[in-house]
């Protein structure tokens, strides 16, 4: 009967349980770290990709301003800075003809027997040392004095203007490191946008680069109050007629044409075609011409949307705009509804 018997099971003792239970916690670890490992990342729908991407393009958008703000900026003082030294080299060709024409009579008073001491003070090696001691042409008495007295004013007015070009020099060069910063700024968001779009399938894709896609939803809520496009010749008009033109033509962010736009790179160029000069970002555009409300919209006016004012669209009554989107869309018609309103404003 004995051999037919269970062998008694020993009791761990106390170094035996902890050993096991280590081993037991040790197995249970190994296995969740390669079940972790086995975990790819999550799939994300496509509607969460559609919603970062729209977030990405908004980003984009934002920094396209600041970039056509700074570049702005750099392109005003590049202007300002060859016009100081157009300046600045016509009054130099002055001064050098007046240095020359006292040259010429040294040479003259030389020849006839002396050099008047104020001369002998022009034709020194430096000039400025000369002119720094002008005081003394009055004691000399010298008939040359005023010419001296002329040359001594050329040279403190090109003095100025290499100043000031020099100030100006230093405007451009931080406007072009702030362009760099905002260029990349916008690349960097494309990119991503990109890489995101590139998980869709080409149906989704599609579906996504359509008008009703990416911040261009079927309208929602209330209505504008419909109002008739004007075809009076009127500024609006022509801006309108501008814009209707540009429909198809592709968003190219910082461009204002003729190929391509962004978003107030068109509403400028509109605008510009009916004579009137809109400032080159959204929000110094919105602060053109006299605001409205969202009630009193007419044709012509333009609209602002989101929280940091980005994006600006050119309404042409019932409801609709004409707008450049996002990158990868065309210029196209679309309900002002479809994005979060900021505002109007009417520039004619």
């Amino acid at each position: 009967m004995a051999s037919h018997r269970k062998p008694r099971q020993r009791p761990l003792r106390g170094g035996t349980v902890r050993t096991a239970a280590t081993l037991a916690l040790a197995g249970a670890a190994t296995a969740t770290a390669f079940e972790g490992t086995s975990q790819a990342e999550p799939q994300r729908t496509p509607s969460q990709i559609k919603a970062d991407v729209d977030r990405l393009y908004e980003e984009a958008e934002a920094a396209t301003e600041r970039y056509n703000g700074a570049k702005e900026k750099a392109d005003e003082a590049q202007r300002a800075l060859n016009e100081l030294r157009d300046e600045t080299a016509r009054r130099t060709d002055r001064l050098n003809a007046s240095r020359r024409a006292l040259g010429s009579l040294a040479a003259g008073q030389y020849r006839s027997g002396g050099l008047g001491p104020a001369v002998q003070l022009a034709m020194a090696e430096d000039p400025q040392d000369y002119l720094a001691r002008a005081a003394l042409l009055t004691r000399a008495g010298d008939r040359s004095a005023a010419d001296i007295a002329s040359v001594r004013r050329q040279l403190d007015e090109v003095g100025a203007l290499r100043d000031r070009a020099a100030g100006h020099l230093a405007e451009l060069r931080a406007g072009q490191a702030e362009l760099a910063a905002h260029k990349s700024a916008v690349e960097g968001k494309l990119d991503a946008a990109t890489q995101l779009l590139a998980r869709l399938t080409a149906e989704e894709r599609t579906a996504y680069e359509a008008p009703t896609g990416a911040g261009e939803a079927a309208p929602t809520g209330a209505r504008t109050p419909a109002r008739p496009a004007p075809s009076d010749g009127s500024r609006a008009a022509r801006a309108i007629a501008f814009a209707h033109g540009a429909i198809g033509k592709p968003y190219v962010w910082g461009a204002t044409g003729p190929s391509g736009y962004d978003c107030s790179g068109l509403t400028q160029a509109a605008y510009r075609s009916a004579g009137v000069s809109l400032p080159r970002t959204t929000y110094t555009q919105i602060n053109t011409g006299r605001r409205v409300s969202r009630g009193e919209l007419a044709p012509g006016d333009l609209v602002f949307f989101y929280p940091g004012v980005t994006h600006v669209g050119l309404y042409i009554g019932n409801g609709q705009m004409i707008h450049a989107p996002r990158p990868g869309s065309t210029v196209r018609v679309a309900p002002v509804d479809s994005m979060p309103w900021a505002g109007a404003t009417r520039p004619a």
